[in-house]
C-alpha cells in the first residue's frame, strides 16, 4: 500500500477511535421512531463526518461509516458479519483489500473492527498451506490474535494482563452485500442489549479501556481489570465524564429504558 493511502487510513481509524461505543442514541432513536428501519436512517454514522455524530454509536454505525469512508476514496472494502457460539450475525466489521496487491503474489486484506474497539488495521494472515494460519498483535491492553484455518473463514480471539485468550468473534470472511448488512443492522435493534445502557471507550494514548454493562464500570490496562459499581445516583455524572457524552443524551435514554 502506498505510504500517503496508509497514512490517511490510519488517520481515519485514529479519529474514529475516538468515537465512544454506545447504545444509547440507537435506543432513543428506536423510542422515537417506532421502527428499526426508520431509526436506522436517523443514524448519524450516515452523514460520513464523525464530528457530527450524535454521540457514537455500536458496531454498525462505525463500521458503515468507515465503509462509506473508504468507498468514497475509491476502495473496495467488504462487510462482514460475526458470528458467537449460537448466536449469528450479532457483530460487525470490515475487511479491506490492499489495492496494490500483485497477482504474483498473495493479495493483503486488513480487518478493521471499530466496534470492537481495535482501531488498527490487521493484515488477515494468509491460511495454510499458503502461510501460517494465524497472527498475533501486542496492542493494549487487549492483545489481539487472528486465526484462519480456511481461506473461507476467520476467528477473532483477544486477551490482555496474563488472562487466557478468549474467542470473540468468527466471521465468513467473503462478506454480505449492503442491503444483507442493514437486515442485520435493523434486527441488533431488537437484541437483548437494547434494555440496558452498554458503552465502550478506548483511550489509546494512555492504553486504557472503559466498559460500562448492568451498572457495572470495567477499567482495563496493561495491568488487568477494575470492576466498580455506579450507584444510580453517580450514573448520569460519572458516565457523562467518562465517556464523553452529553448529560442530556445519558438521562434521556436512562428514562426511554424505565419505561
Amino acid at each position: 500500500m502506498q505510504p500517503d493511502l496508509w497514512k490517511k487510513i490510519q488517520d481515519i481509524c485514529d479519529k474514529l477511535s475516538k468515537v465512544t461505543y454506545e447504545n444509547l442514541t440507537k435506543i432513543i432513536r428506536l423510542e422515537a421512531t417506532g421502527s428499526s428501519s426508520a431509526a436506522q436512517k436517523l443514524d448519524d454514522s450516515f452523514q460520513n463526518d464523525v464530528d457530527a455524530w450524535m454521540g457514537g454509536g455500536t458496531c454498525f454505525s462505525m463500521t458503515w461509516h468507515l465503509y462509506q469512508v473508504f468507498k468514497d476514496m475509491g476502495l473496495s472494502p467488504r462487510l462482514v458479519m460475526g458470528h458467537k457460539r449460537k448466536e449469528k450475525n450479532i457483530h460487525c466489521a470490515l475487511i479491506l483489500p490492499d489495492p496494490d496487491s500483485s497477482l504474483l503474489c498473495p493479495k493483503t486484506e486488513y480487518l478493521f473492527d471499530p466496534g470492537y474497539l481495535i482501531f488498527d488495521p490487521l493484515p488477515l494472515p494468509l491460511p495454510p498451506p499458503q502461510g501460517a494460519g494465524t497472527a498475533f498483535f501486542p496492542l493494549v491492553p487487549n492483545t489481539v490474535r487472528l486465526d484462519r484455518p480456511t481461506a473461507d473463514s476467520m476467528a477473532l480471539w483477544t486477551g490482555g494482563a496474563g488472562a487466557p485468550m478468549k474467542l470473540r468473534f468468527e466471521y465468513p470472511v467473503e462478506g454480505v452485500s449492503v442491503e444483507e448488512f442493514k437486515l442485520h443492522w435493523n434486527e441488533s435493534f431488537y437484541r437483548e442489549m437494547m434494555t440496558y445502557p452498554v458503552l465502550n471507550r478506548l483511550d489509546r494514548e494512555r492504553g486504557v479501556q472503559y466498559y460500562y454493562q448492568k451498572g457495572n464500570l470495567v477499567t482495563r490496562d496493561a495491568n488487568g481489570s477494575r470492576i466498580e459499581k455506579i450507584e444510580n445516583s453517580a450514573r448520569v455524572e460519572t458516565l457523562s465524564r467518562i465517556f464523553g457524552l452529553k448529560p442530556e443524551l445519558i438521562d434521556r435514554a436512562l428514562h426511554v429504558l424505565s419505561k
